[in-house]
C-alpha cells in the first residue's frame, strides 16, 4: 500500500516538511489554485485542527467528546486513560499507603494494580497500531478507498506507524514485568532479570515511540507549538515516557542496599509518567471532537 501523500505526478506536493528522514506535512496546489495541506497525524487519526488559545473552547470540545464510542480515537484515549489511572493508583498505594486503607487496599496490592493497568496500555497501544496500519492513502482531492484490513501492517517509513509499532512491544514488556513483580520470594538477580530488564527495555521503546509521536506534530525534531492541542497531547505523552524511563533506571536492584531510597524515587517517577499519559489521554478527547452541528 502506498504511503500517504505518494500520488500521481499531477498531485505532487509543492512543499514538504518533517523530522529527517520522515515527511509529516505536505502542501498541494489544486487545479483551482486552492491549497491543501496534508499532516501525518491529522490524516491518520481523522482529526481537524484545534487551537487552544481559548481554554474555555477546549472544555466545550471535551464535553462533546466524553461519549463517542463509534470513534476509534475515543477508545484509544479512554483505554489509555484507564491504564494511566491504575498506574497512578498503584504509585499512590506505595507512596501514601493511607490512601488505600478506607478501601482495604494495602501497599502489597500495588503490584496487582500495576499489572491491571498494563493491560489497558497494551490494548490501547494495539488499537493505535491497527489504526496506523489501515490509514487510507491521501489524495489532495480526497482520501482513496480503503484497502485490505491489516492486523499489524508494515510501514517503517511512516513515522506514525513506527511510533505505534515501537510502543506496542513496550507495553507487552510492561505486562511481563508487572506480572513478575507479583511473584513472591525473588532474589535480587531474579528481580533484575524478570522485572527490571523488561521494564528498562520497555521504557526505552516507550521513549522512542513518544519522541517520534512528538516530532510528528512538530514537523521537526523539536518545535514549540502550544497553540495546537495535538502538540500538547504528544508533549504530555513524551513527558510521561521520560518519567517511565527515569523510573526504570532507579528500579534496578543491586546485590547490596543503596545509600538512598531508590524504590521511592522510582515509584515517584512512575507516578509522574502515568500522570503525563493521563493528561495526554484526556486531551485526545477534545482533539477528536467533531464540530457542533448547526
Amino acid at each position: 500500500m502506498s504511503d500517504p501523500g505518494e500520488t500521481a505526478q499531477s498531485n505532487a506536493p509543492i512543499a514538504s516538511a518533517g523530522p529527517w528522514p520522515f515527511i509529516t506535512r505536505r502542501t498541494y496546489v489544486l487545479s483551482d489554485n486552492s491549497r491543501v495541506i496534508w499532516r501525518s497525524r491529522d490524516h491518520r487519526k481523522g482529526l481537524r485542527r484545534i487551537k487552544v488559545h481559548r481554554f474555555a473552547a477546549i472544555g466545550g470540545h471535551l464535553l462533546r467528546a466524553l461519549w463517542m464510542p463509534r470513534q476509534l480515537n475515543w477508545w484509544i484515549a479512554t483505554v489509555f486513560a484507564l491504564g494511566a489511572s491504575l498506574f497512578i493508583l498503584g504509585s499512590l498505594l506505595i507512596l501514601a499507603p493511607a490512601i488505600g486503607q478506607p478501601w482495604g487496599l494495602q501497599e502489597s496490592a500495588a503490584n496487582a494494580v500495576f499489572f491491571a493497568g498494563s493491560i489497558p496500555f497494551t490494548t490501547a497501544a494495539y488499537l493505535q497500531l491497527f489504526q496506523a496500519a489501515n490509514v487510507r492513502e491521501f489524495l489532495p482531492q480526497g482520501s482513496a478507498k480503503p484497502g485490505r484490513t491489516a492486523v499489524f501492517g508494515w510501514r517503517p517509513h511512516n513515522i506514525g506507524w513506527l511510533s505505534c509499532a515501537l510502543q506496542l512491544p513496550g507495553t507487552v514488556l510492561f505486562n511481563f514485568n508487572t506480572f513478575d513483580a507479583m511473584l513472591p520470594g525473588l532474589n535480587w538477580i531474579e528481580q533484575d532479570l524478570e522485572i527490571w530488564v523488561p521494564n528498562f527495555i520497555g521504557s526505552i521503546l516507550f521513549l522512542a515511540s513518544g519522541y517520534l509521536a512528538f516530532t510528528e506534530t512538530c514537523h521537526a525534531h523539536f518545535a514549540w507549538k502550544p497553540a495546537h492541542i495535538s502538540w500538547w497531547v504528544t508533549f504530555s505523552n513524551l513527558f510521561g515516557c521520560v518519567g517511565f524511563m527515569i523510573s526504570a533506571v532507579f528500579a534496578f536492584v543491586p546485590p547490596e542496599p543503596l545509600p538512598f531510597d531508590a524504590v521511592t524515587i522510582s515509584v515517584f517517577f512512575t507516578l509522574l509518567g502515568a500522570g503525563g499519559f493521563l493528561v495526554g489521554s484526556v486531551l485526545m478527547l477534545p482533539e477528536t471532537a467533531r464540530p457542533e452541528k448547526t
